[in-house]
């Protein structure tokens, strides 16, 4: 294999060439890493709060249901009672008699 000579001057030259040029193939290869990096952990990331939020589902619809909730139910449904004695006060007598008969 031959060998090339450098002149002494161009010698500081081609080693700055050299190692610029090094530099610009390790920085647009670390740019390449990176961008496929960042894919990878917002995928990583994306599944991970689809699962979360599966979790959270499937907890949600198992668990009982809280003293509170329980109360705030309750509530509801006197509400609802105070309603339909009003409703059926404001009804004739005849037909309150009558849906009730037929109920039985």
């Amino acid at each position: 294999m031959a060998k090339r000579r450098t002149s002494p001057q161009a010698l500081p030259e081609a080693v700055r060439e050299a190692v610029e040029r090094t530099v610009q193939v390790t920085i647009g290869q670390a740019q390449t890493t990176r961008e496929r990096t960042q894919r990878s952990v917002d995928d990583i990331v994306r599944g991970a709060e689809e699962g979360a939020k599966s979790v959270r589902k499937a907890i949600e619809s198992s668990r009982p249901a809280t003293h509170e909730e329980l109360k705030e139910l309750q509530k509801e449904v006197r509400a609802l009672g105070r309603r339909l004695d009003a409703i059926e006060k404001r009804l004739p007598a005849s037909r309150t008699t009558t849906s009730r008969a037929k109920k039985r």
